[in-house]
């Protein structure tokens, strides 16, 4: 609660500051993509870590050795995380008249009204909706791999590594596109891209002995679901979001673009409880196919309201 509560909102909105005018596709694709990356270090960083201090088989290792060498992991990754904030804190500053342009003294309800009243604003929770619970899905990948598949537990957890290195370098590629062309364009292509993984997966076409078509189509998923995750942020700018009123914008939307955190996992566990097998991960694809339309749809009246405006 306290990261979200206290960095969310900045963070979007020194990235909108970073990216400048022309330049909004690639900071926000770097921004998730760099997420994603660093989610993978301190991922292999804490298991490296862990193995260290553990001087018998994890398997048989006790409690007290376990907790002492996760105890070593939360320091190092505390030590870390508190390094990153000494050097945002001397490195990141900007000039005072910069500061007077993108820093209210307070917020009046006024603002919040004026920002609830811009399309945009709107647009954005049902878009971020639609993309947060395509990228909630891509969590079930792994078990996708053991339950259908048939891969062994080691197997289907290099599923999910090789999501996790896939999501920056998807991130850098659809940031250059976007910055090239139209950002709205790119967010639109991303659920169509989403929506045509999904229904390969949701048809049932994919076999046991299909490896390649398995992968190709995690792909495809990967691509549209993380390509839209970092261009929905980068659209603010079109969309005509005064940047000054940017974390009011941003944490209005998040609070319905990120109820997925609420909803997504028990529909997911529905699905696949309620019918057991390659059915029920079929019935999770239905799930992405759907929101992927609806977020296609979305993106489609965005593009319409905002994305011309960038030619003209």
């Amino acid at each position: 609660f306290t990261t979200i509560f206290l960095f969310w909102s900045p963070m979007i909105k020194a990235t909108r500051i970073w990216g400048g005018a022309t330049s909004q596709g690639k900071a926000f694709a770097f921004l998730d993509g760099g997420r994603g990356l660093v989610g993978a270090l301190f991922g292999t960083m804490g298991v490296l870590i862990f193995s260290l201090f553990i001087t018998s088989k994890i398997s048989e290792a006790i409690v007290a050795e376990s907790r002492e060498a996760l105890r070593y992991v939360i320091l190092v990754s505390l030590g870390i995380v508190a390094l990153v904030g000494l050097m945002v804190w001397f490195f990141m500053k900007m000039d005072r008249d910069a500061d007077k342009e993108i820093i209210l003294d307070k917020i009046t309800i006024s603002q919040i009204k004026a920002v609830l009243r811009l399309p945009s604003v709107w647009l954005l929770m049902i878009i971020i909706l639609c993309a947060y619970v395509g990228y909630k899905i891509t969590d079930v990948f792994s078990l996708y791999a053991q339950d259908v598949m048939l891969y062994n537990q080691v197997q289907s957890a290099q599923v999910g590594t090789f999501l996790l290195f896939v999501r920056p370098a998807i991130g850098v590629v659809i940031g250059i596109l976007a910055d090239r062309s139209q950002t709205t364009y790119w967010l639109l292509v991303s659920f169509v891209v989403s929506f045509l993984g999904a229904l390969l997966f949701a048809t049932g076409i994919i076999s046991e002995s299909a490896t390649s078509l398995f992968f190709i189509s995690i792909l495809i998923v990967a691509t549209g679901v993380y390509a839209a995750r970092s261009l929905y942020f980068a659209v603010m700018q079109s969309g005509q979001i005064p940047l000054v009123l940017t974390g009011t914008a941003v944490g209005l939307i998040s609070l319905i673009g990120y109820t997925p955190d609420i909803f997504a996992g028990p529909a997911l566990g529905y699905l696949l409880d309620s019918s057991p097998g390659a059915e029920g991960h079929e019935n999770v694809f239905w799930m992405l196919a759907f929101f992927s339309f609806i977020g296609g749809i979305t993106a489609w009246y965005y593009f319409r309201l905002y994305g011309k405006k960038k030619s003209s």
